[in-house]
């Protein structure tokens, strides 16, 4: 069962850097749906702003929180956050 956005938003706040966490979402394409898990280092959380691919104004902004791993390789990797994502300290 996702998580509701309350709980989401607080998972996301609770991270600090250094964290150790296990980032699991749920990724649809078409009508096939899997579960990845990713694992690493927190090195930054961040709000980013970013525009969508349809027409909007200008001063509509849209944001996404985002978290940025580093794997035990030494790979980065951002996570987006969504209704579909979990985050689980290790």
């Amino acid at each position: 069962m996702p998580a509701s956005p309350n709980q989401i938003r607080a998972q996301f706040d609770e991270l600090k850097i250094g964290d150790r966490v296990e980032v699991e979402h749920v990724v649809t394409v078409g009508q096939k749906s899997w579960t990845a898990k990713t694992c690493g280092t927190v090195v930054r959380v961040e709000r980013r702003r970013h525009g969508m691919h349809v027409q909007r104004g200008r001063d509509d902004q849209v944001f996404s929180d985002a978290v940025l791993l580093e794997q035990p390789d030494g790979e980065l990797t951002a996570v987006t956050m969504d209704e579909f994502t979990a985050i689980r300290h290790v």
